[in-house]
């Protein structure tokens, strides 16, 4: 699988804002779906001890959300630790992962914002834009914004708001549980975007993409940090 857009990845702070303020004219904030049979869920987790890391991709059957495939790659941290700007720390590794997968999905979805970011332009929506694909930020945490707790049931849900402008839902996907944030990546509505995480949260707070990705991506890791002590 090989992105339709590419850019240099070595940028200075200023260039990789400005290269955000760019692509973030690219998203599309409509719904441009085909049937969806396989998602794909990422994630990347850093050693404490080194500068490697490692991304990984799952590939769920849309369906069942049974897994069919799942890619890792160890990697070295190219760009600084710089709030905003993780995408240019992620997305180089996660591309070298997902040249080497066979089952293409039609829906991505992410750790991490799309755009619930300062310039609308978070992780999910650089990789959406990159591939041409529709993608989802489903984050843990806020990264801005303001909003009301929404109702205590799954599927309760309430705007994310920054400066009047909704960029994402804070959603519930299990009852009495912390809700997440949910954000348009690409080629998605917010609605759609949150059906989505529901059919992906059965049984648990976080999509079965986030759930997989990152046990693999910790997996990996702890194997790796056991090497080098």
């Amino acid at each position: 699988m090989e992105p339709v857009l590419n850019h240099s990845w070595k940028l200075s702070e200023m260039d990789a804002v400005n290269l955000q303020q760019e692509l973030s004219l690219k998203i599309v904030r409509e719904d441009q779906l085909t049937e969806v049979s396989y998602v794909a869920g990422v994630d990347v987790a850093y050693s404490e001890h080194s500068d490697k890391l490692i991304a990984a991709i799952v590939i769920l059957e849309a369906s069942s959300l049974r897994l069919v495939e799942s890619v890792v790659v160890e990697d070295t941290v190219h760009f600084p630790y710089i709030p905003g700007l993780f995408s240019f720390r992620e997305i180089p590794p996660l591309l070298k992962a997902f040249k080497q997968i066979k089952t293409l999905p039609q829906l991505i979805v992410c750790d991490g914002q799309g755009m619930a970011h300062p310039r609308r332009f978070g992780l999910a929506s650089h990789l959406g834009v990159l591939f041409d694909i529709p993608t989802i930020g489903c984050g843990k945490t806020k990264l801005l914004g303001e909003f009301q707790d929404p109702g205590r049931k799954r599927g309760s849900s309430s705007s994310l708001v920054d400066h009047g402008e909704v960029i994402g839902a804070v959603l519930r996907t299990q009852d009495h549980i912390k809700p997440i944030f949910v954000s348009i990546g690409h080629r998605i509505s917010l609605a759609t975007a949150c059906e989505w995480i529901l059919k992906l949260s059965p049984k648990y707070r976080l999509p079965e993409t986030t759930r997989q990705a990152d046990q693999l991506v910790n997996k990996v890791l702890a194997g790796l940090q056991r090497e080098q002590e």
